[in-house]
């Protein structure tokens, strides 16, 4: 499933971070920590991968 928006797929990159240890849990807030909580580490890879390119600022 790839991200909807720009703001999706950069709180999925936030979570992943968190989950390979690269950053602290404690840092991740609102959608990022959500994702982190409830996502493996191959559903959040596969939205922050997605090529934001052509995606909006923020689904309406």
């Amino acid at each position: 499933m790839p991200a909807e928006s720009k703001a999706q797929q950069q709180a999925a990159g936030a979570a992943l971070s968190a989950k390979r240890g690269e950053t602290k849990k404690s840092n991740l807030q609102g959608a990022s920590k959500e994702m982190y909580e409830t996502m493996t580490e191959d559903e959040l890879e596969e939205l922050a991968s997605t090529d934001h390119d052509d995606l909006p600022d923020k689904k309406d």
